[in-house]
């Protein structure tokens, strides 16, 4: 078996389409160092450089990363706007890069309760990468799964309100064309780091059945060989989506 890993996720299987990541333990690996909070979030700055590189080498599709929640908004002030200032720094900092490379980024959420300064940034980054076809970027700032479910609901009866939409027409088809990730598959695999074993409010409809992987390692120590490992594990599985096994 090649010492490679990146080899050997290439030999192995299928190559997972979209991965979704919850990106968890920036805090914990800055107080295991004895530094703020934001340094952790700042190291792990170099793990998204990481695995967004490595997940164009192995070819995937769609990478998602759960960046900054609804509920994170209750942070302390200061490390809220930490990191706003940490996001407006990154997509001004990795735009030409991720230009370059083939990277569309769309940042998504509720973007209305970003800084200006941030918005701005937003918008520029998804303007420079728009038409890459190396990798969708999906950057989830601002998120929760509960709330776009709402958001979802809410947008389907104003249009069956305004008779655009019939109810009996409100199916599974109809609900996913409301989401914020409208018009791409759901996530095949979704990591999360640090050992917590929650999805966290996280794309609630999206990973009815996604396999999921969960990994010891603290966010800002993850590298393109762990995303490896986790498509290495994902290959050895047998994704029934509810049916019996055909072995």
């Amino acid at each position: 078996m090649s010492a490679d890993p990146l080899e050997r996720i290439r030999l192995g299987g299928a190559i997972p389409a979209h991965v979704a990541i919850i990106m968890d333990g920036n805090g914990r690996w800055a107080r295991a160092r004895g530094l703020p909070r934001y340094r952790g979030h700042v190291a792990g700055m170099a793990s998204v450089r990481e695995v967004v590189e490595g997940a164009v080498e192995a070819g995937i599709q769609v990478l998602t990363l759960y960046a900054f929640s609804q509920e994170n908004w209750n942070r302390p002030r200061g490390e809220v706007a930490a990191l706003m200032r940490l996001l407006r720094h990154y997509l001004i900092k990795e735009r030409e890069d991720l230009r370059d490379r083939g990277v569309e980024v769309r940042v998504l959420g509720d973007l209305d309760r970003l800084p200006a300064g941030a918005r701005a940034a937003v918008a520029a980054m998804e303007e420079a990468t728009r038409g890459g076809q190396a990798l969708r970027l999906n950057l989830m700032v601002s998120y929760s799964g509960r709330a776009e479910l709402v958001r979802a609901f809410r947008r389907l009866a104003a249009r069956v309100e305004a008779g655009l939409l019939s109810a009996d027409a409100v199916d599974e088809a109809a609900i996913e064309s409301e989401l914020y990730t409208a018009g791409f598959v759901d996530p095949d695999l979704l990591i999360r780091t640090s050992g917590e074993q929650r999805i966290s409010n996280f794309l609630l409809w999206q990973l009815a059945y996604t396999e999921l992987y969960l990994s010891p390692v603290l966010w800002p120590d993850f590298r393109r060989e762990h995303l490896f490992a986790a498509i290495e594990e994902y290959q050895k599985r047998e994704r029934r989506f509810g049916r019996v096994s055909t072995v």
